[in-house]
C-alpha cells in the first residue's frame, strides 16, 4: 500500500501497544490519528514526539462506546487528513473476576469497550474505504480470545467476538479491496499486566517457549507488516504474537 498522504487511525493510541503502533506507522509514512479517551496528556506527548521526528500526528479524544461520537470523529479525521487508509482497533480494557462475580455492568462495559467500540469505528470508516476500494483494518484481540482465560470470561468472550468479526468481515469486504485481520498478543508488558506480581510474571514467562514476556513493539511489528505491501494478500487471519504460548 502506498502510504503517502494516508491516515492511520489507532484507537487506544496513547500508551502501551497503541503507542508502539503509532510510532511504527508514523515511521512508515502515515499521518497518525492518535485516538484516546482518558489519556489525553500522554497522547499529546506522543503526537509531539512523532512531529519532532518529522512525522505527522494529531490527537482525537472521545468515548469509543458512544457510536455517534465515533462517527463524528472518524468523519473529522477523514476531513483533516484527506484519506483514512488504516484502522487499528486497539482500545480495550481488561479485568479479572470469577464468572459468578461478573455483574451486568461489568459485562456490558467489557463488551461495549472491547467489541462494540471496534464495531463502531469500523462501521464509521468503511464508507470511505469502500468508496476508494482500498483500506486495511487490524483488530487487536488476545490469546485469551483464542483459548479462553480463567477468571477472564467476559474479556475472553469480547476478544473471541473480535476474532469472529474479523473473519466474517474479511469475506464481506474482499471484493472492495479491503483487508481485515487480527493480531492476538500473548502476555505483553503493558498497564494490563502491571498488577501482576513478580512470581506471576515469572510463571507466565516460563510458560512461553521463547522464555520472555512480549513487548508492545513485538505487536506493533506484526501490525506494521500487515499494513505494508507485504501484507496485501493476507485477510481474514488471526496472527498470534505470543512467543509460542499458544
Amino acid at each position: 500500500m502506498n502510504t503517502k498522504a494516508k491516515a492511520a487511525v489507532v484507537t487506544g493510541g496513547a500508551k502501551g501497544i497503541g503507542e508502539a503502533v503509532c510510532l511504527r506507522l508514523a515511521a512508515q509514512g502515515f499521518s497518525v490519528a492518535i485516538c484516546c479517551n482518558t489519556s489525553r496528556e500522554k497522547a499529546e506527548a506522543l503526537a509531539c514526539k512523532i512531529k519532532n521526528g518529522g512525522g505527522n500526528a494529531m490527537v482525537f479524544s472521545f468515548d469509543i462506546t458512544d457510536s455517534e461520537a465515533v462517527t463524528a470523529v472518524m468523519t473529522d479525521i477523514e476531513r483533516r487528513f484527506g484519506e483514512i487508509g488504516v484502522l487499528v482497533n486497539n482500545a480495550g480494557i481488561a479485568q479479572q473476576s470469577l464468572f459468578t462475580d461478573i455483574t451486568d455492568d461489568m459485562w456490558h462495559r467489557m463488551i461495549d469497550t472491547n467489541l462494540s467500540g471496534a464495531f463502531y469505528c469500523t462501521r464509521a470508516v468503511l464508507p470511505f474505504m469502500i468508496h476508494r476500494k482500498a483500506g486495511k483494518i487490524i483488530n487487536i484481540a488476545s490469546v485469551w480470545g483464542e483459548t479462553g482465560g480463567s477468571c477472564e470470561v467476559h474479556y475472553s468472550a469480547a476478544k473471541a467476538g473480535l476474532i469472529g468479526m474479523t473473519k466474517a468481515l474479511a469475506k464481506e469486504l474482499g471484493l472492495s479491496g479491503i483487508t481485515v485481520n487480527c493480531v492476538s498478543p500473548g502476555v505483553i508488558l503493558t498497564d494490563m499486566t502491571s498488577h501482576f506480581d513478580e512470581n506471576t510474571m515469572n510463571e507466565l514467562k516460563n510458560e512461553t517457549p521463547l522464555n520472555r514476556i512480549g513487548t508492545p513493539e513485538d505487536v506493533a511489528g506484526a501490525v506494521a507488516f500487515l499494513v505494508s505491501a507485504d501484507g496485501d494478500f493476507i485477510t481474514g487471519q488471526d496472527i498470534p504474537v505470543n512467543g509460542g504460548m499458544y
